[in-house]
């Protein structure tokens, strides 16, 4: 055999021996496998083939410090200090809302970190399965607490009365050892008077979410920022959580814990907005029938009035009319707005003189009118701005019927200084008697409505005109 024919041989065979070298490396090897994570006896193959797919994983790692990058297998990572994402983190809470007091503020900051890790454990969890070509429920958790163990957060132990199963029957009980959370406050020479890894909770639970399709949450129990002598957590369905507290409680009755339920406010505002959509159904329905028992009583009035000779009493009746449509027409404009809870009290005011112009026949009337609104804010709720509307229109009613013999202007002004509101409703007619602005129903009417919003009245009959004057107060 000539030399060059046994130099490819021995190539040969060397390519070889290195592929039948990497089969075997590619090959489980449990005994030189270094475990980060204890599991009971039934999950360690699993949690070994785990250790091994994610140790080779981080196996291709880089730090590119000139691109200001870390590469895990192509994939980029980033650093964080850990004390930042504890009790640094929850001191900045304290000061941001030191309006509440520290346990409020702490709740709040914790919400948050809860959010946001259980987001990232949720991501990082849909990122692994689909690299690692994981399918099953817990083949899929198997890779989260050694992923766990080499980012950082923990070291994890998962305890033997553990059941996870993909419907409400999930339950998961373990131990976080060496928390980046509860070191860092130990390390700091601080202690907790409550359990403090709050990201361990957010982040395993968000991970195991995305592994077996439910919704998931973590509580942490005991801390060792606390003192105790493990991070012990639970983890279940949140409809399920509060059972198995009660289990681990039975022996200490006076512990009270915040389940967290992620994004709880977002939670809570759609609660929030699906009830004060009821409520603003239930509103609109009152409006209506309310408006169609007004329109009633104005036909019954109308029908009654057809009987009546009396002009002076049909003139009464006329007046008794026009305020029952003028309570339909505030009705209309209040309730009939998309906004229930504010009024805009400029468009209001100059829509409700508008329609009772419109009513007085325009065309054959020489008087104007003027609404001047100048306000800093312009929305009042409504149990202000009926009554106010209520008073105007009797003002205005009375002045376009009885204050102008030929013409004449009425006028509206409000004014603001602080929370305190001046409105001045009036005209330059030919005024009136002075025992009408102390005994006419009118006038009556118009004091029982001031006293609704706590409104200061005062009539000026003094010179040409009337004048009502009231004030009031928006903080009453």
């Amino acid at each position: 055999m000539s030399k060059d024919k046994e130099i490819n041989k021995l190539k040969e065979e060397l390519l070889a021996l290195k592929q039948e070298n990497e089969k075997l490396r590619q090959q489980l090897n449990f005994s030189n496998i270094t475990q980060t994570v204890t599991t009971p006896q039934a999950f360690q193959e699993i949690f070994l083939k785990a250790e091994q797919n994610v140790r080779k994983y981080f196996s291709d790692s880089e730090s590119i410090a000139e691109n200001g990058e870390i590469k895990i297998s192509g994939e980029r990572y980033i650093l964080v200090r850990s004390a930042a994402l504890s009790y640094e983190f929850l001191d900045v809470f304290k000061e941001l809302y030191s309006n509440k007091t520290k346990e409020e503020a702490t709740q709040i900051g914790n919400n948050f970190l809860f959010d946001i890790a259980h987001v990232l454990g949720r991501e990082d969890a849909k990122d692994f399965h689909k690299k690692m070509k994981l399918k099953e429920p817990i083949e899929r958790l198997s890779a989260g607490p050694v992923h766990f163990a080499f980012t950082g957060w923990a070291n994890v132990e998962i305890l033997p009365e553990c059941n996870p199963v993909p419907n409400e029957n999930f339950y998961l009980k373990y131990h976080h050892h060496n928390s980046f959370e509860a070191q860092s406050w130990i390390k700091a020479g601080k202690k907790s008077e409550i359990p403090v890894c709050t990201m361990n909770s957010g982040y395993s639970s968000g991970w195991c979410e995305e592994s077996f399709g439910i919704p998931l949450t973590a509580i942490e129990i005991e801390c060792e920022a606390q003192g105790a002598e493990n991070c012990t957590f639970i983890m279940a369905p949140p409809n399920r959580i509060y059972e198995y507290l009660k289990k681990e409680d039975s022996n200490r009755k006076d512990v009270e814990y915040e389940v967290p339920v992620f994004f709880e406010r977002k939670y809570n505002e759609d609660q929030l907005r699906d009830s004060l959509k009821q409520k603003e159904v239930l509103l609109q329905e009152v409006h209506h029938r309310v408006k169609n028992n007004l329109q009633v009583i104005s036909s019954l009035l109308n029908l009654q009035k057809e009987n009546i000779k009396d002009p002076k009493l049909r003139k009464e009746f006329d007046t008794s009319i026009a305020r029952v449509n003028t309570m339909a027409r505030v009705q209309e404009m209040i309730y009939g707005s998309k906004n229930l809870s504010s009024v805009n009290i400029e468009k209001y005011m100059s829509k409700l003189i508008r329609s009772l112009y419109q009513f007085f026949d325009p065309t054959k009337s020489k008087f104007t009118f003027d609404v001047n609104i100048d306000v800093d804010e312009v929305k009042f709720d409504p149990d202000v701005a009926i009554p106010l509307g209520l008073i105007i229109n009797e003002i205005a009613f009375n002045s376009f019927k009885h204050a102008f013999d030929e013409e004449g202007n009425f006028y509206i002004k409000l004014t603001q200084k602080g929370d305190q509101y001046k409105l001045i409703a009036g005209d330059n007619g030919k005024g009136i008697d002075q025992d009408v602005t102390t005994n006419g129903i009118g006038v009556s009417l118009i004091k029982i409505l001031c006293d609704q919003i706590d409104a200061k009245l005062t009539i000026d009959n003094s010179t040409k005109g009337l004048v009502y004057i009231m004030e009031f107060n928006m903080k009453r």
